[in-house]
């Protein structure tokens, strides 16, 4: 099998999710390549898109909130002959060139927009393609249905109804999670995970992150913080791309010893693996990365939109809280820290989740059922 994953410069969960399904597929023997959906109609159009989205989340977040709310209730201006749909199907010569030359028999979609690309190649250009579509939150996104693909893979059974709901074939869903990449699957040992942080073992020790780029009221909050933390709690702070945050955050809290900041990092896991609690907005990528470490939640309800379902699934199950002011989620924050019964009961809640690699099964069910690398080659 030669595979190719259509991603989306919007954010970093689509690309971590692509990342993590290659990785899959390599493992079993089979070629798989990534590329920007976006690339193939403009680069310009991908960077314009990328700049957007990021501005949106850190400056703006009520546009995306409006803009998301309106397609779901509007769902045709996603559909054909609309002005996105033409704008993407400019990009199919460049796709269709693509994938001829890269001789690729499967399109996986870790983006809506990357669905409406492929459908649209594979009718003008006849191809015979397995394709596939991944959610990457824990709802049905307007336009899902439009990308007419072969395997629709979603992040739990209990959302089955609504991707039917909004029109994909009950026979093309498969229920698999959302595929994070391997190592938030095992958890490591706390007490060896703080020592690499450089966290005091005896302390109780609060994550935050709000997105790759590093959105939401991260300032205030930790300024709130601050002023309620005792000795015995040590809050990280990951602002990402953000390189404003993280030089305000510095001049601020940058003498303070309990305050741990950090830009950009590659080691989120560990990190998780040494935090009791993490305050995050609710991504679909972070929150299930979070779940499958086991991590108790606190929501910063940053962006809503999409999000907001994946919110509303975590505080549904018990393993998340939120709450609707800064100084109200500081607070829970602080008196969560200090309650261990109450977060052993939320980490109960996400332990009762499935804990298979998304990946994985997404590979073994595009490659019939087959159950290992050797009998894939």
């Amino acid at each position: 099998m030669k595979a190719l994953i259509l991603s989306c410069n919007t954010g970093g969960g689509h690309n971590s999710c692509a990342d993590a399904i290659k990785v899959a597929f390599e493992e079993r023997g089979h070629t798989c390549d990534i590329a920007d959906s976006l690339g193939f109609v403009s680069d310009k159009l991908s960077k314009f898109v990328s700049w957007g989205h990021t501005t949106m989340y850190r400056h703006i977040p009520g546009l995306f909130r409006a803009g998301y709310g309106f397609a779901e209730k509007h769902p045709a201006v996603l559909g054909d002959d609309t002005a996105v749909y033409k704008l993407l199907s400019d990009g199919t010569k460049q796709l269709y060139n693509y994938i001829e030359q890269g001789d690729y028999d499967t399109v996986i979609c870790a983006h809506v927009f990357a669905g409406f690309l492929l459908r649209q190649t594979v009718l003008e250009y006849h191809l015979e393609l397995k394709t596939a579509f991944v959610a990457t939150d824990y709802t049905c996104s307007p336009g899902v249905a439009a990308s007419e693909v072969d395997y629709c893979f979603i992040p739990d059974d209990s959302l089955k109804e609504t991707f039917v709901a909004q029109g994909v074939a009950e026979e093309k869903i498969f229920s698999v999670g959302i595929p994070v990449k391997k190592e938030f699957y095992k958890c490591g040992n706390r007490a060896e995970a703080k020592k690499m942080q450089g966290i005091h073992t005896g302390h109780s020790h609060l994550m935050i992150m709000c997105g790759s780029m590093g959105c939401g009221p991260i300032e205030k909050l930790t300024k709130l913080l601050s002023k309620g933390m005792d000795d015995t709690i040590e809050v990280s702070i990951v602002c990402g791309t953000n390189k404003k945050l993280l030089e305000n955050l510095k001049e601020a809290f940058g003498d303070v010893p309990n305050i741990h900041l950090h830009g950009f990092v590659d080691n989120i896991g560990v990190m998780m693996d040494s935090a009791e609690l993490y305050l995050t907005k609710p991504g679909g990528l972070s929150t299930t990365e979070a779940a499958a470490k086991r991590l108790p939640m606190v929501f910063v309800d940053a962006v809503a939109g999409c999000e907001e379902y994946n919110l509303n699934y975590f505080v549904n199950i018990g393993g998340a809280v939120t709450a609707e002011s800064a100084e109200a989620l500081a607070q829970l924050c602080l008196n969560l820290l200090r309650d261990k019964k109450q977060l052993a009961l939320m980490k109960s809640a996400l332990e009762a989740l499935p804990n298979k690699n998304a990946a994985e099964q997404i590979c073994e069910i595009m490659c019939n059922g087959c159950l290992s690398a050797e009998c894939c080659k």
